[in-house]
């Protein structure tokens, strides 16, 4: 039996554990992309990241693989479909951010981003303003690295 370790925690955190019979998850997820994304962006750290199902090269250039899953929307925000894909290409950078393989100095462009590819999407300037605004006020926390519950079942 073989378990997936999330990258900030050790293996020595489930030697003691007994994983017959039980799965490890986590709640949070609404949406699963069927085919790998790619698309350029402003983001261009000085070396290629690589995490599971995401890779940003120095060029800015962001590939989210295949069966990666988001959250779409969170807080107030209205889950539109102009906001399907900011949503899945802002999660996945917010997720580099947290795993601390980008840096967070790159939030503030991160968020530009979001708000760019919400107009390219369709949403109103306005809407697309308080998302900006609402992402810069209460998306640090979600920016930071987090030491997330996992769950097990039965």
């Amino acid at each position: 039996m073989s378990v997936i370790v999330p990258l900030y925690q050790s293996v020595t955190q489930y030697k003691n554990e007994n994983l017959q019979n039980k799965i490890k998850y986590r709640k949070g997820y609404k949406y699963l992309l069927l085919q790998t994304y790619t698309v350029q962006t402003s983001i261009k750290p000085s070396e290629c990241i690589k995490a599971k199902f995401i890779e940003l090269t120095p060029k800015g250039l962001l590939t989210i693989l295949e069966y990666y899953a988001w959250d779409g929307a969170s807080g107030p925000a209205i889950d539109t479909k102009n906001f399907r894909r900011p949503s899945l290409v802002h999660d996945a950078f917010y997720q580099l951010m947290r795993e601390r393989l980008l840096d967070l100095g790159w939030r503030e462009e991160v968020d530009k981003e979001l708000r760019r590819m919400c107009r390219e999407d369709g949403m109103s300037w306005l809407r697309a303003w308080w998302v900006f605004r609402g992402v810069r006020f209460g998306g640090e926390g979600s920016a930071k690295w987090q030491d997330l519950e996992i769950l097990t079942a039965p």
